[in-house]
């Protein structure tokens, strides 16, 4: 769901399933509710579709933001060659990715909520919904990194078959792995900062307008505003797990080593590459995310 595609995919459902939560019944009845295991399945499916729609929709946006930051000091890319490349095996990947998400989120969640003897509110849901979120995430990187890891060197021109063959004979199965702290201390900060932006705008938006929630239009726009300002802080951060995803074995020895050198051959600013097409990426595919996860709960989960 990179964040990219992937990353930006995970955050968004603990966002939205939180606003779901603030829709519904009071806290003291349905967030204390054991999930039966068709709402379970429904939040599920309805992410899995939802990371799937993103995606597909932004995908090309991701592709070029990718290239950027794999792009070395002088090296020429055809950034706007093949936009779509390696989008079916992504999304083969993108689709459990988000349902493990939900899988982990959602109980957790409950949990949470049912272990306050008060209803609740407050910085204590903030946290609990943090909480969740992290958990969640740390479970479907099992699936998510080694997405990652194939996808990005399809969106540099490595051929999938190619791309995974490479990786097993060089470092073994823990080669597609390869990168994964980056990209979990890229999706933690992402995801904590994104959603506190989010449900803080939220709150402010209905106190302002004295309402008692907000709707899905204005979900959606609180959304793709806080991903945006998440996704500009992360940057640096995504540029590492990029660069450290798609360089050769031995190229870098680890984050710091990666971060140094990249500053030193190329300069500070270096770590700011694939800005643009980030920020644009993860704010409207916030809005895109939203709208289609709230559409297929309504059918799935009416």
């Amino acid at each position: 769901m990179s964040s990219d595609a992937s990353t930006t995919t995970t955050v968004r459902a603990s966002a939205s399933a939180s606003a779901s939560a603030s829709t519904s019944a009071p806290p003291t009845s349905a967030a204390r509710r054991a999930l039966s295991a068709r709402e379970l399945a429904g939040h599920c499916a309805s992410g899995a579709f939802a990371g799937c729609v993103v995606e597909a929709a932004f995908y090309p946006l991701d592709t070029v933001k990718t290239r950027l930051q794999a792009r070395r000091h002088g090296e020429r890319v055809a950034l706007f060659r093949g936009l779509y490349r390696g989008i079916g095996g992504n999304l083969v990947g993108v689709a459990p990715a988000t349902a493990l998400f939900f899988a982990a989120y959602e109980p957790m969640k409950a949990a949470l909520a049912s272990g306050r003897d008060d209803g609740g509110g407050g910085g204590r849901d903030v946290v609990a919904h943090l909480a969740a979120g992290a958990v969640a995430g740390l479970v479907s990187s099992v699936v998510r990194v080694p997405t990652e890891v194939i996808k990005t060197r399809r969106q540099v021109g490595a051929s999938a078959g190619a791309s995974l063959r490479s990786i097993v004979a060089a470092n073994g199965v823990a080669g597609l792995y390869v990168g994964c702290g980056s990209f979990l201390l890229r999706d933690l900060p992402f995801d904590a900062i994104e959603f506190a932006g989010y449900e803080s705008m939220k709150t402010a938006w209905a106190t302002l307008y004295s309402k008692s929630d907000v709707n899905g239009a204005e979900a959606a726009g609180i959304g793709a505003a806080a991903g945006a300002f998440a996704g500009a802080l992360t940057t640096p951060l995504d540029v590492v797990k990029t660069r450290l995803m798609t360089s050769s074995p031995g190229t870098y020895r680890g984050v710091m080593h990666c971060v140094q050198k990249t500053v030193s051959e190329e300069g500070a600013l270096a770590m700011l590459k694939g800005i643009q097409p980030r920020v644009l990426w993860i704010g409207l595919g916030g809005g895109c995310f939203f709208s289609a996860l709230e559409t297929a709960r309504g059918v799935l989960l009416p």
